[in-house]
């Protein structure tokens, strides 16, 4: 079936003056690829990767244009034109994408941006795109663990940190004091989990996985020295051990020691580690 708002490979099923018609393979759906479209010696047979809209008059047409965002996705955009149905945004392709104004928090205006959510409208069957993206995040509890890595849209600064969209669907947080880089709102950058809170909301790293382990295994150590009945572990004690108390690989154990040891956190005797606390 050929999918409206969504990138497809389809095959060139017969050539016309005006473009090509293109089909599934099943050939039971044609669309069109406009001539100005087509690349050269595209022929009869030719599979081509295209993305289907509808055009001005309500008809699917394929493009080989890219839009900045899919049916599914969210971007910031920016308002070409204003007028009585609604704002149309600048969205990569040669006809704007409309944001309804009953799907506008506030009124949009020309020259501004905004970000929003695309998708199908049931009742038109077009592409639209809706700035209410809280109707389009958490309808699904996150499935991830930590140490996964997730795309993130930043969208907004607060006190803690920044919000971001993860992978088009859940929410999360990036803390300020977990920033080793600057980062923008509106920037798309990858990110790891930390964890998922009981509310669905996703806490965000910028470190890469073996940072997370580094850091997982830290807090275990802290943890694990706190503890009264706690035996000396350090540089000479077994890897069995280690993987038995920590749950790690010898080799991520020392790198963590050595980060509570520069953070000023342990000392290391002949005994093994010492908590300064």
């Amino acid at each position: 079936m050929i999918q409206l708002g969504k990138y497809q490979t389809l095959t060139v099923s017969r050539l016309v003056d005006f473009g090509a018609y293109l089909s599934e393979p099943e050939g039971k759906q044609e669309v069109l690829l406009p001539a100005r479209y087509m690349p050269e010696n595209l022929s009869k047979g030719d599979s081509i990767e295209v993305f289907v809209y509808k055009d001005s008059e309500d008809r699917p047409v394929a493009t080989t244009e890219h839009p900045f965002a899919i049916v599914g996705e969210f971007a910031f955009l920016a308002v070409n034109e204003v007028n009585d149905v609604g704002a149309f945004m600048d969205w990569g392709l040669s006809k704007d994408l409309l944001v309804p104004y009953s799907e506008q928090k506030y009124k949009m205006r020309r020259g501004g941006i905004y970000l929003v959510y695309v998708y199908v409208d049931d009742a038109s069957g077009r592409i639209v795109g809706s700035a209410k993206i809280e109707h389009f995040l958490g309808n699904a509890y996150p499935d991830y663990k930590p140490g996964d890595k997730v795309k993130a849209l930043v969208y907004e600064h607060n006190d803690i940190g920044y919000k971001a969209i993860v992978d088009d669907k859940h929410r999360g947080m990036i803390y300020s004091n977990e920033i080793f880089r600057p980062i923008e709102l509106e920037e798309s950058v990858t990110a790891f989990v930390k964890q998922v809170r009981p509310d669905g909301k996703i806490d965000l790293t910028l470190s890469d996985k073996a940072k997370l382990r580094t850091a997982s295994t830290s807090e275990k150590i802290m943890e694990y020295l706190d503890r009264p009945d706690a035996v000396p572990v350090g540089d000479k004690t077994a890897p069995e051990i280690i993987s038995m108390i920590f749950g790690c690989s010898k080799k991520d154990f020392k790198k963590a020691v050595g980060m509570l040891y520069k953070e000023h956190k342990i000392t290391i005797s002949a005994e093994g580690i010492i908590s300064k606390a």
